[in-house]
């Protein structure tokens, strides 16, 4: 018999709970032993009332927990990082395997607490820190470790990819969408850290660290969220044929890493451009395996329960053997991270501008002496003697386009920038 301390009885405590209880037959046949939940630690008795737990499982100190040396397993689903830092380093001190699904303790703190969980012999997973029930960490980590893996690409924000679907889709605005998100519960009522990007860089900083074996930290993924995205911009990316998705990349080039968070032009035949709604998907290009994609939903009550149980499996199966069987921290090498003015990238810039003679040519010239090569021109429409200019660069570097930008900006010609978008999936994107 395996015993759980539960820490945490919310949307995905509910869910490990219900998956607990009703595959209880088959989680003790495939662990090789039955799995119990012996504490619950949380403050509000309805939710556990609601769950069919009864109050004698459930408590408020954690210390009911830690010190029950009955207990096997903690099951960290409090989020944040503290107290559940000092929690689960607790727990790991105490001889206590940890399985967790708090991206930003791992995208913090990962470091410190894979080091605690080798000095006292227990297993740490989190496969539900990233991606919710898509199998993407053990993936990384045992499937494809003969590999060595040159890129991954992930849709992985359910909030912000069904945002852009429904402007994509229907033409809407996106604080209208973002609104609708928020009422059917797909977006929080503070969404900053969903549209920012910031949910998104935390998880590309765990996948890069495992998919590069060296340690990549939230500070070191450039960021942009989607709110300059307009209707007007996913219309014109359809008709030069992408779409706009908020892509979480991180890739290897020549020897250094690249990781970024930011809205991107991917080709309409890319397999992450329909990936639509609150769906997740990541893909990833591995020198042996060639270019593979998991697809699925990324959060939510049970699939997120459903990582987390797969890794409760897995860890009873260790203790049942009293080994452990997946590869553990894999940071040993320490590759230097690129900053985003390195980057070679495609850009679409739209921009507002004088319709006049000369107009383009002025623009061109200040691309053409920063080493910026236009690839396709649009004008679009005249309003009081202004006309919309859509460019498409070849492959240039970024700090190259960011040199010539702030000219522009200083012209009279130019009305205003209204938006620059990197593209992202085209042959030799660096």
């Amino acid at each position: 018999m395996i015993n759980i301390g539960l820490l945490g009885c919310g949307t995905v405590g509910g869910g490990v709970i219900k998956l607990l209880t009703k595959n209880k037959e088959t989680i003790a046949n495939k662990t090789g032993t039955e799995i119990i939940i012996k504490k619950v630690l949380e403050k509000d008795m309805q939710k556990c009332r609601q769950m069919g737990l009864g109050e004698e499982l459930v408590t408020e100190r954690f210390e009911d927990i830690v010190n029950d040396d009955s207990i096997n397993i903690i099951i960290e689903l409090i989020g944040g990082i503290e107290p559940a830092f000092t929690f689960i380093t607790a727990a790991m001190k105490k001889g206590k395997h940890v399985v967790t699904a708090n991206k930003d303790l791992i995208a913090v703190k990962g470091e410190e607490l894979f080091a605690i969980a080798r000095d006292n012999n227990v297993d740490f997973y989190f496969e539900a820190s990233v991606a919710g029930g898509i199998p993407i960490v053990y993936p990384l980590k045992q499937s494809l470790a003969g590999n060595h893996i040159e890129e991954v690409i992930g849709i992985l924000n359910g909030t912000t990819n069904y945002i852009l679907t429904k402007m994509s889709q229907e033409g809407r605005d996106y604080h209208e969408v973002l609104r609708e998100a928020q009422a059917l519960g797909y977006a929080e009522s503070d969404p900053t850290s969903d549209v920012g990007g910031l949910d998104a860089a935390r998880k590309i900083a765990i996948l890069s660290s495992i998919a590069f074996n060296s340690r990549v930290k939230l500070e070191d993924v450039y960021v942009e969220g989607i709110t300059a995205i307009t209707p007007q911009d996913i219309q014109y990316a359809r008709e030069l044929g992408y779409v706009v998705k908020l892509l979480a990349i991180a890739k290897e080039v020549a020897g250094k890493i690249q990781a970024r968070v930011h809205p991107a032009f991917i080709p309409i035949n890319h397999p992450l451009a329909n990936v639509n709604d609150v769906f997740n998907a990541v893909f990833v290009r591995g020198d042996a395996v060639g270019e593979i994609m998991h697809y699925g939903r990324g959060a939510g009550e049970m699939p997120t329960a459903s990582a987390v149980v797969g890794d409760i499996i897995e860890v009873g199966r260790n203790m049942a053997y009293n080994t452990s069987t997946r590869i553990g921290c894999t940071c040993y090498e320490e590759k230097t991270i690129l900053p985003i003015s390195e980057l070679s990238a495609q850009f679409y810039i739209r921009m507002t501008v004088t319709d006049r003679p000369g107009v383009l040519a002025g623009i061109a010239g200040v691309f053409g002496n920063n080493d910026v090569s236009i690839d396709t021109v649009l004008q679009k429409g005249n309003r009081e003697g202004m006309a919309e200019l859509i460019l498409i660069t070849h492959m240039v570097k970024e700090k190259d386009l960011q040199d010539s930008l702030t000219v522009l900006k200083g012209m009279n010609i130019v009305g205003e920038i209204n938006n620059v978008v990197r593209l992202e999936g085209m042959a030799g994107t660096r």
